[in-house]
This record gives structure tokens, sequence and C-alpha cells, in this order.
């Protein structure tokens, strides 16, 4: 138990924590600088019922037509011992994949159990190098001082030594192609299964480069059934993950600024409970965070420079509302500390002063 566990139990109010998987701890690289997320994240809170009970649901998750076509595929990748998958790996991305072993883990039993057996095939491959595939291992990692369990549809593939992630999704690839925000989902993803099996591969008491940053994405070939392979360089998103995720061993500084008795039971003071934690809002918040809705209200409310987006909110650095940077700009404020923006800011409002001349 971490130093900071009584007060995160506190916070849910009697409520189990939330378990995490792979996607929503890759979405908690979205956005690092939010303590709001950041603390509701590390002691598991459950933030869909947050944003239901506040009246700000939101509709997350895939559509069941996405859901069946991606097991359908999946199913079709796999069937007959990953047949289909290491025809791709040799013939399309040309890899020397030699005489197979195949390992389905996904067996009944509990995690610890199913865990256990990940660990102990793994810990075996490592040492004489057999073993090639290993389907549905379940791995662990530590999201905030508690062990979140990952059960991934994605294959760990041993190749000259080194695992490597499989990352199959139903998304098509056209032309060479894909939607780069689906890729760059999928590259979060498959860097957590990176992370928690390097982290595996370690605690096994061997180098975790032993486990590539280099994945492969699996995908239909223009909207065919046809899969077709990527190498993806995960490297990036691994650096992010593991910054966002020491960060969350470190809420006990958000904490030190709460009041002791504050919690977020689903009562008539969650509202007020949630605001006391500082947000970080943006626009894109609404791809990743349940609580996205209630954050944007909060910020057209105050005139936060963050609901118009990053790259505004960045232009404008310390400047965190949109009536300051009127301020600024009409000359009606000039803090020192802020004479650089300020004077973009005159500069911009001068401009368009003159482009309203000149048009009318």
């Amino acid at each position: 138990m971490t130093d900071t566990a009584p007060d995160l139990d506190r916070l849910r109010a009697g409520a189990p924590p939330r378990n995490h998987d792979a996607r929503t701890i890759a979405a908690l690289t979205a956005n690092p600088g939010c303590a709001r997320r950041g603390l509701l994240d590390a002691a598991g809170i459950d933030k869909d019922a947050v944003a239901r009970h506040l009246g700000f649901g939101t509709p997350f998750g895939q559509s069941q037509f996405a859901i069946t076509r991606g097991n359908a595929f999946e199913a079709q990748v796999k069937a007959d011992g990953c047949a289909e998958l290491l025809a791709l790996l040799r013939d399309r991305l040309g890899l020397d994949v030699g005489e197979v072993g195949y390992d389905d883990l996904d067996e009944e039993g509990g995690r610890e159990f199913r865990h256990a057996r990940t660990r102990k095939l793994l810990a075996r491959a490592l040492d004489d190098a057999n073993g090639t595939l290993f389907d549905h291992p379940l791995l662990r990692l530590d999201i905030g001082g508690t062990p979140a369990y990952l059960e991934p549809d994605v294959i760990a593939f041993q190749l000259g030594g080194r695992f490597h992630v499989v990352e199959i999704k139903s998304f098509a690839v056209v032309d060479g192609q894909a939607e780069p925000e689906q890729v760059a989902a999928a590259a979060r993803q498959a860097a957590v299964y990176v992370l928690a099996l390097r982290e595996l591969v370690a605690d096994l008491g061997h180098d975790p480069q032993r486990v590539s940053h280099e994945v492969f994405l699996v995908c239909p070939e223009n909207f065919s059934n046809r899969p077709s392979a990527t190498p993806l360089d995960v490297r990036p998103q691994l650096a992010v993950l593991r910054r966002q995720l020491d960060r969350l061993t470190r809420v006990d500084a958000i904490l030190d600024d709460l009041p002791p008795d504050l919690s977020f039971a689903l009562d008539d003071g969650l509202g007020a409970a949630v605001r006391t934690v500082e947000a970080r809002y943006a626009p894109d918040c609404a791809a990743g965070c349940e609580l996205a809705y209630f954050c944007r209200d909060e910020a057209r409310a105050c005139g936060a420079t963050g609901a118009l987006g990053r790259g505004v909110r960045d232009d404008l650095g310390g400047v965190d509302t949109v009536a300051a940077a009127l301020d600024l700009a009409r000359g009606a404020a000039d803090p020192p500390e802020l004479a650089e923006t300020a004077a973009l800011l005159r500069t911009a409002a001068r401009l368009r002063a003159e482009a309203l001349g000149g048009a009318t």
C-alpha cells in the first residue's frame, strides 16, 4: 500500500476502485497536465459515473457493430494457431520466422492463475528461447499503487530472442494509409502492453530491452478482410506513458492542496467536490475523458482560454482567461511577466482593427 492509499480510498467514499485496461491507461497520456483527471484516475474513481451524476454523461465506447467486426477480424487472423498471422509476418514483412511454438493462455481460472501461467511460460521462453507466439497473455501494470490486469487481444511474438507486441485492429488501411488518429490510438495502446511486458521481463531478472519498441500493427487492407502488417515504433508513446504513470504516483502533491475531508461520493456535494480540483480542459479532451463535457461547461462559464483549444492556450501561455487576454490587448493591464504576450496581443488587435477598417 502506498502512503497516499488511505487518502485515495477516502476520495472514492467506499466505492471499489475502477480497474484500468489498456485503453484507459493509454488515455492517461492524453492530458498529463490535468490535476483533476490525474487525481481521479489515481484514486480509481469511475469518472463515467461521476459525469452521469453531474448530468454530463457521454456516449463513450465502441459501437456494437465495430466490436463484432473487430472480434471477427481478430479470430480470422488468429485461426489455426495464428497461421495467417505467421504467413503475414513471413511473406509481407520478410521476417525470418522458423519453427513456431504457439501457446494460448486464454484458459479458465482467475486472474492470478492466468498471470502466473503467463509469467511461467515467458520465463521459460526467456531462458531457452523456445516459444514463438503467446496468445492472450495476462499482464500486470502498477497504476498509482494499484495493480491493473491487462487482457490484450495481442500476442507476444518472439523473434531473435526479442518479444514484439502484435496489435490487431479492425480499422482499414487503404492504399497503404490509415486514419492517423486511429493509428496514434493503437500506438498508445500498444505502448501500454510493451511497458507491462518489459516490467514482467525485468521482474524475471532479464533485460527489459528484450521487449522491442517496435510493434506490429495488423489491420484489414482496402476494406477487405485481407490483413496487412505494418511495423510501428512506439518509443515516443512509451516516454509519455512513463512520465504520466510516474506523475500518478506523485498525487501527494495534489492531495496536499485539497480539503482533508474531500470525497467524490455520488451525492449533492459532488459538483463542488469535483470543482475543488483544478482541470486543464481542451476541446480534444472529448475524445478520451468521461468528464470532458462537465469541464467544457465549467471552462466556458469562466471564460478559460483552454476552451479555445490547446494551440490558443499555449500561445497565450500564462493568460488563463479570455477576459485577461482582452485586457492585455487593450492595454488595460500590463504585468511585467506577461510583457511579451501583451505586445503580441496588442499587435494582433491593431492588425485586426486595420483589417476591419479597410473592409469598411
